[in-house]
């Protein structure tokens, strides 16, 4: 069993999109071929897609994504269009697509519009030269405090995960990647536990905490002092994997 699902705009091109997740393996070229997903972008009439295989899910994962919870390729197209309604910008979601068997999903697929950006978040933190780079880190203060005051708890908030594409002095930001997100109400604490994953400097921290405390109407030690805690724990949290890791291959191969 199979289910499609088309944005309106993009009903005359259901065949076409069709077409390309039927022969996916055969066709289009690749974006990101990872170890769990794979993204290749097609011309599609005078527009150029994406589409996000997602890894076929294990036997109990199947079953879940059947019957208990969306799958993450509906996710994806759902929490999209979410954000558009908000004005947080994300590449537009044009369809969704699932195959079942008896038992569960076997593979699902998310299409959306490519974006063609200048440079993506760890830009930024790689090179503390970067062009424009204190402008540009106030103004991102300014999308996180958008995203939090219209509720979105977006977990993969990561620095692959916002692409940005400068317009003149303004930078635009768009979230990918957008299948573990919550909407929800959140305080201070836990609108700077949202920034963690971010991998952000002292000085980043410091240029996002104050434009951040602007916006919300917050002393800048009040905000700075829970976006350190909460990127330090989990920095050490990921070098303490890191470690554990690395000792234990060293130790397998002893």
């Amino acid at each position: 069993m199979q289910t499609v699902h088309i944005h309106p705009k993009y009903q005359d091109k259901r065949e076409a999109v069709l077409a390309f997740i039927n022969d996916f393996q055969n066709q289009g070229e690749y974006v990101t071929k990872g170890e769990r997903n794979v993204i290749k972008s097609f011309n599609l009439d005078d527009e150029t897609i994406n589409i996000k295989s997602f890894r076929v899910p294990k036997a109990f994962n199947s079953f879940i994504y059947k019957f208990v919870r969306p799958s993450k390729a509906k996710r994806s197209f759902e929490y999209a269009e979410k954000l558009l309604l908000n004005a947080i910008k994300t590449p537009f979601p044009i369809a969704y697509v699932e195959n079942f068997s008896a038992l569960g999903l076997k593979d699902s697929y998310y299409v959306s519009l490519h974006i063609d950006y200048d440079f993506d978040f760890r830009a930024l933190i790689h090179d503390p030269l970067f062009e424009n780079r204190r402008q540009i880190l106030e103004q991102f203060a300014e999308f996180c405090f958008q995203l939090h005051e219209h509720d979105v708890n977006f977990l993969d908030h990561s620095p692959g995960n916002t692409l940005i594409v400068k317009r003149d002095q303004h930078y635009d930001f768009y979230l990918i990647d957008l299948n573990r997100m919550k909407f929800e109400s959140m305080n201070l604490d836990q609108r700077m536990e949202n920034l963690k994953r971010l991998w952000l400097s002292k000085l980043m921290i410091h240029i996002i905490s104050k434009r951040y405390a602007e916006l919300a109407n917050k002393e800048l030690h009040e905000v700075q002092n829970l976006l350190l805690k909460h990127s330090t724990a989990f920095k050490r949290k990921i070098n303490r994997k890191k470690y554990l890791k690395k000792k234990y291959l060293k130790k397998k191969r002893v």
